[in-house]
């Protein structure tokens, strides 16, 4: 008899909640084969069996949250379930997971957030007759209020009285570390306007070759990570930490960006992004985004960051002072390019477009003259953007 144990698939992971159970008791398991779907303090991330065999004992109900290294579940390596299983039914466990066929059972097999499963269950409302549109069909929240709406279901009114949401793991998570963040860090931050004239006409004529050649288009966000990671390079102070032993400057740039997520945030790392082209940043940038959606980033995908870029300019925000992610020493928050009249150099009020940068620095590790000189060289890369081609 084998033990299926919950791993710690992060470094910042104590504890973790089975959103779902993939395998029946009684069903057949493979080495490497996924068993059930783990929500982390960072994501929803898929749990593989480690040995081949018959899944015979299920000691975890959906929704309960386990510490690293408890037993979770039982695989008998013989092939035949144990004789001290019994149904799940019999133990607490929904009646799907012994097997049961029926709406409920479908709907367990379909990709969907805990949030969409939850709104779906208090529906009554079948997953497997539901769009989604997330990453690879994934159901989202809304996909299931959208059905809802549209087949009548029988969903209790919302009541007027206050409701308590449970943490996630990951709420928790950014909870504890911004409160650490706020608390233990001495935030100071600097803004600069940037002319984003030059920005989008390269970014325009940069996209006009890569449709006629079929490659996949640059974003302004992709330009900005690049061009924080040749800031950096020249400005390394702001590629540090602060340690009990001292002010740690990294060697390499591995560099965060903030991705929304239904259920919080998640910051995937471009590692040693000063030795990456624009056309690599954006290709590894977009790749990661596409599987921190879908969750199946690998905890080394959103660990060991050395600087944030988060960027909420397409939300329509024009400038944000954003919360330093610790051990980091700075973060940068990137608005929207707003149309606005401007004085050009010959005193003359014509329409423009600009850009608000603003960084976020810990005064432990950086200081005024250190932060400002790194934002020259943003604004300098900025409104040269050819400077990043090369």
């Amino acid at each position: 008899m084998a033990e299926i144990i919950m791993p710690k698939l992060s470094d910042t992971m104590e504890d973790g909640v089975v959103v779902r159970w993939l395998k029946n008791i009684g069903e057949t398991v493979s080495r490497g084969e996924v068993v059930a779907e783990i929500e982390t303090d960072k994501a929803t991330m898929e749990m593989q069996s480690s040995e081949d065999g018959v899944l015979s004992e299920i000691h975890v109900e959906e929704g309960q949250r386990v510490s690293v290294g408890e037993p979770m579940a039982a695989i008998n390596a013989g092939g035949q379930p144990s004789q001290s299983a019994c149904p799940a039914a019999e133990v607490g466990f929904p009646a799907i997971r012994a097997g049961t066929a029926g709406e409920a059972a479908s709907s367990e097999r379909v990709k969907a957030s805990p949030r969409a499963r939850k709104a779906a269950r208090e529906m009554k409302l079948d997953l497997a007759g539901v769009e989604g549109s997330g990453p690879s069909g994934r159901i989202l929240y809304r996909d299931v209020l959208a059905a809802g709406d549209a087949a009548g279901a029988s969903a209790e009114p919302p009541s007027p009285e206050s409701q308590r949401v449970p943490l996630s793991s990951m709420r928790q998570l950014i909870a504890e570390r911004m409160v650490e963040s706020k608390t233990r860090i001495p935030h100071f931050y600097l803004q600069v306007e940037i002319d984003a004239e030059p920005l989008l006409e390269l970014q325009g004529q940069v996209n006009s070759a890569l449709e006629e050649w079929g490659g996949s288009k640059l974003s302004i966000n992709d330009l900005v990570l690049k061009a924080t990671a040749v800031a950096l390079t020249r400005v390394p102070q702001l590629n540090a930490s602060f340690t009990g032993e001292g002010i740690l400057r990294h060697g390499q740039v591995n560099l965060e960006f903030a991705v929304s997520l239904e259920e919080g945030l998640l910051t995937p790392v471009i590692r040693n992004a000063e030795s990456k082209n624009l056309r690599q940043i954006s290709r590894e940038a977009g790749d990661l985004v596409e599987r921190a959606r879908a969750q199946r980033l690998d905890p080394d995908e959103y660990r060991g960051g050395t600087f944030t870029v988060s960027n909420l300019g397409a939300r329509g925000i024009d400038s944000f002072q954003a919360i330093i992610d610790p051990p980091q020493a700075a973060i940068l928050g990137v608005g929207a390019i707003v149309k606005k009249p401007v004085v050009d150099k010959d005193d003359r009020i014509r329409p423009g477009h600009r850009l608000n940068l603003t960084l976020s620095c810990d005064h432990r590790v950086v200081d005024g003259a250190v932060g400002a000189e790194f934002m020259g060289q943003m604004r300098r890369l900025l409104q040269q953007p050819a400077l990043l081609l090369l």
